[in-house]
């Protein structure tokens, strides 16, 4: 006899004098003792609903942890998915059904139903449920999960605070909330075992029948989809042309993009070693088609004479595929890009489609969806590193399972009214005003104010709620574009910021607008620097200087002309150049700059001490559109010394040079 003796499961609502499993606590074998134990902190009790997964529901309610007669603790999770799947239920995607219909209107519903399937004889046929190899699934040490207080590493043990998303979903801080059937799905996955190959063809089919695709497969990220879907136009299936990427030497090498579409992203193409030929219009285009075409790559592309469908059909007159980037969309079906004629698109998984974050979708013309999975892992290929595990395979096939049966227009209606919620409340605030805007897309909520009147500008504002408590995410994503220069003057600007409810959970809607509503109706005390005594140090002229990375340094220079407090000028770097603008306060300098490359501009953000003929500060901002991305640096300068140039001095016609 195991010396576990007590169990007990989430299900909200569950006393624990009562029952469990179906079971009167007398018919249950020598319960030892439930203890219940705090919840999450954002979550003191919660249940698993159909809409948002993880739900707050009674504050009072409080999971429980299973106590042995020996004092050992195991894992609930485990317990409950042994009560509700002992041989393995067809209601959740496995490798042997990947038919994937969750027969269940809601996981509440499977879950009451797993319980109240067993009977007293199954639970304890094979040896004993509650011996611990029925219990856990296995024998021996494998079968025992850690569960006891601190096994399991937590965000707030690393000292990472958790984050309330109010601006919808960015790759830095976790997409977005992955579904309980996604959960489940991986769970289930990690219990066997398979050929990955074999997984691929069954996900593949069972793609193409949810979405109405040829076909389809499951990538490590939108981004790994587009390479994958890059090596796949560039090589197909030829494993010595597979074998040899990215040395494209007698391949096709060019991918034709609208200058509209090129974006940061658009990398993940490039990083095969392809020339990115841009078209401003239909006319360049269709000239630029040659021998060595490989793909055509839109993102968001436009409607009208030069949208998908003149795209598409010009590309399907020269054999050539189209790849249409749809990275934050949600999935429509039948899908809206494939009809217009493109081949292939990709998805992110974790995003609008609430799937492991870690995953992506290729969906379209079945041979190179085929060989964009023989170009990526577990083969060996130019896109092994970017590898996809049986667990986030199923995970997003359950989150595709679960995409075509939930109801857009009632998340659409949740998301509104989450925003109508905080607008009422924060517009209280004296000077704010707060709207939604008509919009086709996802309802937003913009909050706007007099960043002179209130004291407080919007980063200012950001900066507050990310640092406090509770804690809100920020949005760190820039407009494209090159920065705008500093500004001594920002204070005195008109202040805005925009929420997006798609990352809210149930109830979270309240905390974000009681901590909007308190920072703008009594802005905290800002400590702003006081104006420069003294004269504004004159930094005009060439300047030689270094910067210091994390790993590496590289040497740059800037050209500043002043005019008062303000400079303009220009920043080289390395291989790459753009203007600069900032000012002077005193011998403080701020100054940004923004490099152009290929589809985006590399911004940079400098902030320093002048001391004569030489400067010394931070790079406080490296990155494209996300702020940050590149970490810091530091950096130092000097003043170019003008000298003599030797030989004679050029005069003035008519008057003889020195000798």
């Amino acid at each position: 006899m195991s010396d576990l003796r007590s169990a007990a499961t989430f299900l909200p609502g569950l006393n624990q004098a009562d029952s469990f499993a179906g079971f009167s606590r007398r018919e249950c074998v020598a319960v030892q003792r439930i203890e219940p134990v705090p919840c999450h902190s954002r979550f003191p009790g919660y249940h698993l609903g159909p809409r948002r997964g993880v739900q707050v529901m009674n504050p009072k309610l409080k999971a429980v942890t299973i106590v042995s007669a020996a004092g050992r603790e195991y894992n609930p999770l485990e317990v409950r998915r042994t009560i509700l799947n002992p041989s393995g239920d067809s209601s959740v995607p496995d490798f042997r059904r990947l038919r994937g219909n969750m027969p269940f209107a809601s996981m509440k519903d499977w879950y009451a139903r797993g319980v109240r399937r067993l009977n007293r004889r199954e639970l304890f046929r094979n040896g004993g449920f509650w011996s611990l190899g029925g219990l856990f699934g296995g024998t021996g040490s494998r079968a025992v999960a850690a569960s006891s207080a601190g096994a399991i590493p937590t965000y707030e043990s690393l000292g990472v605070r958790p984050l309330i998303n109010p601006v919808g979903v960015m790759t830095i801080i976790g997409g977005s909330l992955m579904l309980p059937e996604v959960k489940l799905a991986m769970e289930e996955a990690s219990r066997h075992f398979v050929h990955l190959d074999e997984l691929a063809e069954g996900v593949g089919k069972r793609l193409a029948e949810l979405t109405g695709a040829e076909w389809g497969i499951v990538t490590s990220g939108c981004a790994a989809a587009m390479t994958h879907a890059t090596s796949a136009c560039i090589a197909g299936a030829d494993p010595e042309k597979l074998q040899r990427l990215p040395d494209l030497t007698g391949m096709k090498n060019e991918v034709i993009v609208p200058t509209y579409c090129r974006n940061v992203y658009d990398h993940a193409v490039r990083m095969l070693g392809v020339k990115m030929v841009e078209a401003e219009n239909l006319e360049q285009y269709q000239a630029a088609f040659n021998p060595r075409t490989a793909m055509v790559y839109l993102f968001n592309p436009t409607r009208g004479e030069f949208g998908l469908e003149a795209i598409a059909g010009a590309a399907r007159q020269r054999g050539v595929p189209v790849l249409v980037d749809a990275a934050a969309q949600g999935l429509t079906i039948p899908n809206v890009y494939l009809q217009a004629g493109a081949t292939l698109v990709a998805y992110s998984g974790g995003k609008r489609l609430r799937g492991p974050q870690c995953t992506g979708l290729l969906l379209g013309q079945k041979d190179l969806v085929r060989a964009a999975w023989l170009n990526s892992a577990p083969h060996h290929s130019f896109g092994r590193p970017m590898k996809v595990g049986k667990e986030e395979m199923m995970g997003m096939l359950a989150a595709v399972e679960a995409w075509v049966k939930r109801d857009a227009d009632a998340e659409r209606r949740q998301w509104q009214s989450c925003c109508e919620y905080i607008a009422a409340q924060v517009s209280k605030a004296p000077g704010v005003k707060a709207e939604i805007p008509n919009t086709l897309g996802d309802p937003y909520l913009r909050i706007a104010w007099d960043a002179a009147q209130l004291g407080i500008t919007a980063a200012q504002l950001e900066k507050a709620l990310f640092e406090g408590n509770p804690r809100l995410a920020r949005r760190t994503e820039i407009p494209w574009g090159p920065r705008r220069p500093a500004n001594r003057a920002e204070l005195g600007t008109a202040q805005s910021i925009s929420i997006n409810a798609f990352g809210l959970s149930a109830g979270e809607e309240k905390i974000v607008a009681e901590r909007i509503y308190s920072l703008l109706s009594k802005p905290p005390r800002i400590d702003r620097r006081p104006a420069a005594e003294g004269p504004t140090a004159n930094v005009a002229g060439q300047w030689t200087a270094h910067l210091e990375f994390i790993c590496g340094s590289s040497d740059h220079s800037f050209e500043f002309e002043q005019e008062g407090n303000n400079l303009r000028g220009t920043h080289r770097g390395q291989f790459l150049s753009g203007d600069l603008g900032g000012y002077v306060d005193g011998n403080r300098i701020v100054f940004r700059t923004s490099h152009k490359y290929e589809g985006f501009y590399l911004n940079y953000e400098f902030s320093g001490q002048v001391e004569g003929n030489t400067m010394r500060g931070t790079v406080d901002d490296m990155s494209t559109i996300t702020t940050g991305e590149y970490g810091e640096a530091r950096w130092t300068a000097r003043r170019h010394a003008y000298t003599e140039p030797r030989g004679d001095y050029l005069s003035p016609p008519g008057k003889r040079s020195r000798g």
